[in-house]
């Protein structure tokens, strides 16, 4: 973009504090005139700004949370007859007695009489003064001499000091070729404090050339920003030579506060393409820019974070050096390595499958027969560090990280710029292809394994893992997709399964529905395990149970499991907000963390007991570990089935009790007495009476008359996805006519063309969201149930219809927007995909 290019020529250090500046909740803009949007010119009438630092103050206008302001020297009159600025832009002129809003001060019968006088004396002084120009102002008078002769001006300024500057009750103002005698207190930097009061600004930009303007710049402290134009003696912090570039300042400024308040223009969710090793996740947009990645964990501060951020927030950037638009991105079949292609060149992606440990070793391969332009701009902890590139023989270093970065990359010429973004020109052939290396965790550059070699180990672990599962024939490759992107969200050491690769995507555009799902959720990691089990690999489901074993182990019982982990089974710290990152189009507060792990939700055991019976069913044997943690989940259950809980979907709201909570329950009940019965185990006497209770009890209160539905929870009418789940767990028969009531008003109500919604109520958060895939995979197993096939199979195709181009599925869909939502890819969605494919093939 021109305004970027240009802007690059101001000094980095100023770049970056703008940048820093534009990042502010509530921004203040205020600038002097003449001499900073206007040229000083001999006849002050003439002084015209600069069109493009106008156009720049318009569109900072118009931006929410951000003031614009020029405080002049000039009388409001005048100054509003020269700049034209719109009524958005407030004008303060007098050197800030004159307000547009009207004065600050209301002239009393002394001032006026002291401005009577004033006038009078200067007047008969500046007599024989020719060239020495009076301004009368409503509250001062203003005596400029840039068009007399210097002796001239000289004997003029010594005779009004000598006389009326020394009156009491006159405040002065010199600045260049200027003395002003006001008859009330004011100055710019006290009009400065005015405006900052006003609008509540949580930081102030002032930039300014006179003499006067020091007063403005004396006021500011913080993250506040002064920028002196011309020479001089100053309090600024920053110095620019001329009206030019503040007009490159001001654009480039506008350029920042805009992408920071909105984002930049924001690849749909959906196109982004996950990369994956089972210890790394990163994503990719369609033209092969990396626009997330975190290390040392998926859990961990982001390295990359241009999903959230833009190109501030860091990325690495392979396209053409004469740009086009990419024929396609797709995944190599059976595998996790992505290429993307342009006519005459190809970049291919992978992580690295067998990197050391501790490592995040991305590889992206650059071939065909063209040139391309690489760029490479890594920004660790989210954006918040800077850092410092330095090229060598073999590669890049990045200084000022914590854990060591490298990017191998022999040969290439990088050219280097002061924020710590690096730049080349590679040129490939057919048969030289260039490959770069980015190693996170390591200062080694040496040479690795030949990269074709590392290639096939990478593709052939995805591949054989993949041919050893049963699809189905319903959408096959899908599924495999599907298959693929659930285990590439295990994280291999742990066993533990990320609910999504990413934070903070968006549930609603501009909203502030923005979660960090980087983390094991004990419930969605058991369906994530559930799902695999189906397709038949067991391996992900016992390193899953092993993680849940580790966990229990450092609590005083399962009764006292959080909803959700950090990847190494660690408590969550407290939720925070990262204010510096505009979020994805705009969506703000980026979090990271999640308040969800402070609450209460017991649904959690149903799942991971189901697991545990899938999982001995298709082993054929039950291990006595699983079997006292079955144990120890009943008992939790026994002790706190009759509790209120926060339910599945973590409603920052009072307890309720959910339906689908107590559904859960049940099954945990269900299911460990028919392992019990099954493997010879010693089932609880009390277990299977409690069962029959709590059935009795969701039937009792759970049902509803008034909506013909069994509804959220034992107190309301509102209906949720969720109680769906009292028929597909087996709780009650899918024969029974409350269950197909309550499929036919979950579809009315929940129900939006090609997607379901978990709820309509007042969750106790501002905005919308979408429709989850989740829900529709649960209706249509409900439309299965209740004999519905055809209504099952137009549903499933519209889920499939809602999948990018590379088979991922995020959270939700809006049908009313047509976009996908939500974070991604989510294991949600593609375990409810799989099972849908499966139910359908029967």
């Amino acid at each position: 973009m021109p305004e970027r290019a240009s802007a690059a020529a101001l000094p980095p250090e100023l770049r970056r504090a703008l940048i820093q500046l534009a990042r502010t909740p509530r921004l203040l803009v205020a600038c002097d005139y003449d001499g900073t949007l206007a040229s000083i010119v001999a006849d002050p009438e003439q002084a015209r700004p600069l069109p493009e630092s106008m156009n720049a103050l318009r569109s900072l206008a118009t931006l929410p949370a951000t003031t614009i302001a020029v405080i002049s020297g000039r009388a409001l009159r005048d100054l509003a007859t020269l700049s034209r600025l719109p009524a958005e832009v407030h004008l303060v002129g007098s050197h800030g007695s004159e307000f547009d809003v009207g004065f600050v001060h209301e002239l009393d019968a002394a001032a006026k009489d002291r401005l009577t006088r004033v006038r009078r004396a200067i007047e008969e002084i500046v007599t024989d003064a020719p060239g020495v120009h009076l301004e009368f102002k409503p509250a001062s008078v203003a005596v400029h001499s840039r068009r007399a002769e210097p002796e001239v001006a000289d004997r003029a300024f010594a005779a009004i000091r000598q006389g009326p500057c020394t009156w009491t009750g006159i405040q002065v103002t010199e600045g260049k070729a200027v003395i002003e005698l006001a008859v009330i207190q004011t100055d710019k930097g006290h009009a400065l404090d005015v405006l900052r009061h006003q609008v509540a600004a949580s930081a102030a930009l002032f930039i300014g050339d006179d003499v006067t303007d020091e007063k403005a710049f004396q006021r500011l402290a913080g993250p506040d920003l002064g920028i002196k134009v011309g020479d001089g003696r100053t309090a600024a912090e920053y110095r620019l030579p001329d009206t030019p570039e503040v007009a490159l300042t001001l654009a480039f400024l506008l350029e920042e506060r805009r992408n920071w308040l909105y984002g930049e223009q924001a690849v749909p969710i959906e196109r982004l393409t996950m990369l994956a090793n089972e210890r790394s996740v990163g994503l990719l947009t369609p033209d092969a820019r990396l626009t997330w990645l975190c290390h040392p964990e998926p859990d961990s501060a982001a390295v990359v974070a241009d999903l959230l951020g833009g190109p501030s927030a860091g990325h690495f950037s392979i396209k053409p050096e004469r740009n086009g638009l990419p024929l396609g991105q797709r995944y190599v079949p059976g595998t996790m390595t992505v290429e993307t292609r342009w006519s005459k060149l190809l970049v291919t992606d992978y992580l690295d499958h067998y990197a050391p440990p501790q490592r995040t070793d991305l590889v992206r391969v650059i071939s065909g027969n063209t040139t391309a332009l690489v760029t490479f701009a890594p920004r660790p902890e989210f954006g918040q560090v800077p850092v410092t590139l330095i090229a060598g023989p073999d590669g890049l270093r990045v200084l000022g990280t914590t854990d060591p970065i490298v990017l191998r990359s022999p040969g290439v010429q990088w050219e280097i710029t002061a924020d710590g973004t690096a730049e080349a020109i590679v040129t490939v052939t057919p048969d030289a292809p260039v490959v770069l290396e980015l190693r996170c965790g390591t200062d080694d550059l040496s040479a690795a394994a030949p990269e074709a070699d590392r290639r096939a180990r990478a593709d052939a672990y995805w591949t054989e893992w993949l041919a050893g599962l049963t699809l189905p024939g319903t959408q096959r490759d899908l599924v495999a997709r599907s298959a693929l992107t659930l285990r590439g969200l295990q994280h291999g050491e742990t066993g533990a399964f990320l609910a999504a690769a990413t934070s903070s995507l968006p549930e609603e555009i501009g909203g502030v529905r923005n979660w960090d799902y980087r983390y094991c959720w004990v419930r969605d990691a058991a369906l994530s395990a559930q799902a695999l089990v189906s397709l038949g690999s067991l391996t992900e489901a016992e390193s899953y149970l092993n993680w849940v074993h580790r966990v229990l182990a450092t609590l005083a019982g399962p009764e006292r499991l959080h909803p959700l982990y950090t990847l190494h089974g660690n408590t969550l710290g407290p939720e925070a907000v990262l204010d510096t990152l505009p979020g994805y189009a705009g969506s703000r507060p980026v979090r990271v963390g999640n308040l969800a792990n402070q609450q209460v939700q017991l649904d959690v055991f149903g799942p991971v007991v189901d697991l545990v019976k899938k999982l001995s069913d298709a082993r054929g044997k039950l291990t006595d570990d699983d079997w006292r943690m079955v144990e120890a989940m009943a008992e939790a259950v026994t002790r706190r089935w009759h509790e209120p809980d926060h339910g599945i979907w973590e409603e920052r709201a009072a307890p309720r009790h959910r339906v689908y909570s107590k559904v859960m329950c049940w099954v945990t009940l269900d299911r460990a007495i028919t392992l019990g019965q099954t493997y010879d185990r010693t089932v609880d006497a009390s277990w299977i009476p409690l069962r029959e209770v709590i059935s009795t009890d969701v039937l009792k209160h759970g049902w509803n008359e008034e909506v013909q539905s069994f509804t959220t929870a034992y107190d309301g009418t509102d209906l949720d996805a969720a109680t769906l789940h009292i028929g597909l767990s087996g709780l009650i028969d899918p024969a029974d006519e409350r269950f197909q009531a309550t499929v036919t008003a979950t579809e009315a109500e929940l129900r939006s063309g090609v997607t379901v919604y978990r709820y309509h109520r007042d969750d106790g958060l501002p905005g919308t969201e979408g429709g989850w895939h989740l829900c529709a995979a649960w209706m249509i197993e409900a439309y299965l149930l209740t004999g519905r096939r055809t209504e099952a199979e137009e549903l499933f195709q519209q889920m499939v219809d809602c999948a990018g181009p590379t088979g991922l599925l995020p959270e939700e869909y809006d049908p009313v927007a047509e976009r996908s939502l939500g974070n991604h890819p989510q294991a949600y969605s593609h375990l409810g995909l799989i099972r849908c494919a499966q139910l359908l093939d029967r």
